[in-house]
């Protein structure tokens, strides 16, 4: 199964690198190929997803899922 997030507030490879890591460490979720051009996430994942723990996650990177 697979998500897009749009996500608010990446400037840069770095911040790419931020939100793929907070994606990636939950829990059922595969792979996290984030876009800095489209400002999104396309989000990979095994289980059911749980958009708020994606959602807070990101926030807890320093972004926002818009």
């Amino acid at each position: 199964m697979k998500e897009t997030l749009k996500i608010e507030g990446m400037t840069c490879d770095h911040c790419v690198m931020h939100v793929t890591n907070a994606l990636e460490a939950i829990d059922g979720v595969e792979k996290a190929k984030v876009s800095l051009k489209k400002n999104e996430a396309l989000v990979k994942f095994s289980a059911p997803a749980d958009m708020d723990k994606m959602a807070v996650a990101v926030a807890e990177a320093g972004y926002k899922v818009i």
